[in-house]
């Protein structure tokens, strides 16, 4: 199971670092690159079993945040033409972080119940 975890922590490094590469054209880059490339080193840390139990509950906290505060007003899909675009980015934006979130709560139940064994 520790090798499922570690696998899992390195694929999700490498997915935030995409994520974080493929926002270089939008005017909010530097933004996006801070906030997948702190995912990325959670993850890598993850992986390293250098991830500290509250800072991954922090990063969950904080990624949560940011999803609520992204989510749009009127959720109008991610594919572009469903709907408004400024609705469409914005949605995208709040499920990546959501997904974020996802993975930093999923590392602190993995080490707090790695803790417990």
């Amino acid at each position: 199971m520790k090798n499922f975890f570690k696998i899992l922590a390195l694929v999700f490094t490498g997915l935030f670092i995409w994520a974080a590469a493929v926002q270089h054209n939008d005017p909010d880059s530097l933004h996006w690159y801070l906030l997948y490339g702190m995912a990325a080193l959670a993850s890598l840390l993850f992986a390293l079993g250098n991830l500290r139990f509250l800072w991954a509950v922090f990063l969950f906290g904080f990624y949560i945040g940011f999803a609520i505060y992204y989510w749009p007003e009127k959720f109008e899909g991610v594919t572009i033409g469903e709907g408004d675009i400024v609705n469409v980015e914005r949605g995208r934006e709040a499920l990546g972080l959501g997904i974020a979130a996802l993975i930093m709560l999923i590392y602190a139940v993995r080490i707090r119940v790695a803790k417990g064994s």
